[in-house]
This record gives structure tokens, sequence and C-alpha cells, in this order.
């Protein structure tokens, strides 16, 4: 597991592309027959990759966290971003199809997951709420944008106060129709989370131009699919593509209300 340290807006400024994208961007972490993860210190979340191919992987419990097991002190979502595979929560199997999730509470002693592809997010829980699965039809539906505007997209809601609940951990996925390739336009910040997006339904040759900073002096990553940039609460998240895609939003901090965001108005972007 690699552990990153939290960065302050002013350090942005001097940055190179590299540095940027070594504080931002996880590139590596669907890696066949491994389980990758990243420890952020912006509050506390974890972002992974199991790419378990053939063989069943387990979910570890790396030292940095001190625990007797991973989700002694922790939950955890899943999305398959892959074909149909399982997800194994202390001998229960949760069967997973493409896009569909399953949030893991605190307590859960042992995990694995056997085919498909799936993203992990976690965050730091302080009580055990039941393991619930969701696909799309369960998740609560938003249509936003239009095609005019080059973001007609849906978002689904999977872990919020409203939906499958956790202690502090919020997710879902946005699918951006054809022909629509900005996310989150206007954009907006965090001061009470932070925001992890990762991209996914990028074709090989495809890339998402993704813009982080604050508003009033961005930053871009390109991005390729199956990866993941941290928002730390200050930064702007946003981006454009060369064609559609969809990407898994999660946020964990002080509170799961899903509308607690400061809006920045396109003009005042820089």
């Amino acid at each position: 597991m690699e552990v990153r340290y939290a960065t302050a807006p002013d350090q942005v400024p001097g940055m190179t592309t590299d540095r940027l994208r070594s504080r931002f961007l996880a590139e590596d972490l669907f890696v066949p027959g491994e389980i990758r993860l990243v420890y952020s210190h912006e509050d506390r979340i974890i972002v992974g990759g199991a790419a378990p191919g053939d063989a069943p992987l387990d979910l570890p419990c790396p030292d940095a966290l001190r625990a007797e097991y991973f989700l002694e002190r922790r939950e955890l979502g899943v999305v398959n971003l892959g074909e149909p595979g399982v997800v194994t929560v202390d001998g229960e199997e949760h069967p997973l199809g493409t896009k569909e999730c399953l949030y893991v509470g605190m307590g859960s002693r042992a995990v694995s997951f056997s085919g498909g592809a799936f993203y992990l997010v976690s965050t730091p829980a302080h009580a055990g709420h039941p393991t619930v699965r969701a696909g799309l039809p369960d998740a609560e539906p938003v249509r936003l944008g239009s095609q005019e505007g080059s973001n007609d997209r849906t978002i689904y809601k999977y872990i919020h106060a409203k939906g499958i609940q956790s202690c502090q951990l919020v997710l879902g996925v946005t699918v951006l129709e054809p022909g629509s390739m900005w996310n989150t336009m206007p954009c907006h910040t965090h001061e009470r989370r932070t925001e992890v997006y990762l991209y996914f339904d990028v074709p090989p040759d495809a890339r998402v131009v993704h813009l982080m900073g604050r508003p009033d002096e961005t930053r871009n990553l390109i991005v390729a699919d199956r990866q993941a940039v941290i928002s730390p609460p200050w930064s702007v998240h946003c981006g454009f593509g060369t064609r559609n895609y969809a990407f898994v939003w999660a946020m964990g901090g002080e509170n799961q209300a899903y509308d607690d965001m400061e809006q920045v108005a396109i003009g005042e972007m820089r």
C-alpha cells in the first residue's frame, strides 16, 4: 500500500507535471493478480483496485493500518468495473455485475474477490453497518446537464444518506451519454470532504483532461482508463473527455450531505 501525505494549495503552483501526478493521480491500481492500495492522508481515504484474474484475491491488512484486519476500524465500498464477479464477505458470496456496488461495513473480517475488476474505496468508521449490494436499478438516479452543454449525464447514488447506510462514505457512479464529454460543470469544492474520481470506460486511445486546484488557479491531469484522481477539500474536480465515459465518485469527511458544496461559477475559473 502506497501512503501519500496531504498537500496544501500553495504547494501546487510550483509543481511539475510529474509531481502533480505523483501526488494526486493513482495510475496503476489494476494489475492482474494483485490488489493495489493508495492511502491518502486527505481524510484518511483509501482507494484501490483488485484484479483477481484466474485466482481469488484476499483483501490484505497493510502494516500501516496498525489493525488486526482491514475493516477493524474502516468501511468499504466496492464497484465492479469488469465482467461479472463475486465478493465474499465472511463466507457469504455477493455476485456483482458491471457497475454494481457492494458496501461492506466495519467489523467484517474476511473479504475476497473473484473474477471481475473491483474498484475499492475505504474510509474510517466508528460503527458497523450491514453489508448491502445494489445495482443501477436500485440506485437513486439524477439526470443532469444537456446535449447542448456536452454534459448530458446520469448520476447513480449508491451509498448516501437516503440509500445504502454508512458512517461517512458516500459513493456513486456517473455515466455520460454519447456526445457528452464534460462532467461536473459548473464545478465545486467540498470544504468538509475529500472526493475521488475513478474514470472508467475510457477507450485506450481516449483520455480525460481533469481540472484540479483552486478555482482561480487550476491545473490539469491527463487521465486514462481506470485511473483515480484524489481531490482535497480545497480543489475543484471536473473534466472533459475526448469522448464519453463513466466515473465512480466517492467522498469521505465531515458529513454525508450530497449537496454540501461550494459552487464555482464558470466565469470565476482561471
